[in-house]
């Protein structure tokens, strides 16, 4: 486990903002190619996977339902 990546899940953390999500996924991304920084040849695969690994987060921790919060998502709720 990467120690450095925080829980962003309410409410451990109340509202995660664009900062903590991609905090987390560098660290993951660094954690995972074992990279702190990447050579130039390989900055931008490393930056994509920073940005694909934030995009997943933040559909996740917008889909997570969290007991007893009433702002929570209901699971089958149907949008629109």
């Amino acid at each position: 486990m990467c120690r450095s990546i925080k829980t962003l899940r309410p409410p451990v953390t109340p509202e995660p903002g664009e900062d903590d999500i991609r905090a987390a996924a560098l660290q993951y991304v660094r954690k995972v190619s074992g990279f702190h920084a990447p050579a130039a040849h390989n900055r931008e695969v490393f930056d994509e996977a920073v940005g694909a690994v934030a995009e997943a987060t933040e559909r996740l921790l917008a889909g997570l339902v969290v007991r007893g919060r009433r702002d929570a998502p209901t699971a089958g709720a149907s949008q629109g």
